[in-house]
């Protein structure tokens, strides 16, 4: 059987273009000064990939995202890593309620953007919670698997200046990223 590889046209191309360049427009108007950022973000949506952010505190990087993902008509949920953050925070729980039964509630990564603000502040267990998700685009949950929404994609930031209380990322969590902005 022959592959035949798809191309798009001249017309398409210039079509995608302008929508490429009508939501960093959009976005621009929020965030000013980050156009290199914003359009990294871009690049990785389109291409299902997650970034590390790496930026001192108050470069806009949470209304970055937040914008993003409002001009695409996405939800995003963000979740601060801290150094007692669980990874049932992340992913979610199975819970008993006495009316309903057992049920499943779904933690903040069921979002089609997510931010983790400052993941190499939790140890690698709780750190690791993103891998299954960014990797295969699902939850196990009380050993059930959840499909994420799509598009799905991970925003996370590192504070580069304090390194007190603080854990490297694993390196199969790195090679989970598309790249890394500054």
């Amino acid at each position: 059987m022959e592959k035949r590889e798809e191309r798009l046209t001249e017309s398409e191309l210039k079509d995608f273009k302008n929508i490429v360049d009508a939501i960093e427009k959009e976005v621009g108007k929020v965030v000013l000064g980050q156009s290199k950022v914003v359009r990294g973000i871009i690049r990785a949506v389109l291409c299902n990939g997650h970034i590390l952010v790496e930026g001192v505190p108050g470069t806009a990087k949470t209304l970055l995202i937040r914008t993003v993902s409002k001009v695409l008509g996405a939800d995003m949920k963000r979740i601060q890593f801290t150094v007692d953050l669980l990874p049932t925070d992340i992913t979610g729980i199975t819970t008993y309620n006495p009316k309903k039964g057992f049920e499943v509630i779904k933690g903040p990564v069921f979002a089609n953007f997510v931010l983790a603000d400052e993941i190499n502040r939790s140890p690698p267990k709780t750190q690791s919670a993103l891998l299954e998700a960014m990797q295969e685009l699902q939850v196990t949950i009380s050993r059930k698997a959840y499909q994420l929404p799509k598009p799905f994609f991970v925003m996370a930031t590192e504070n580069p200046i304090e390194v007190s209380g603080v854990y490297a990322l694993p390196e199969a969590q790195v090679d989970r990223f598309l790249f890394k902005l500054l």
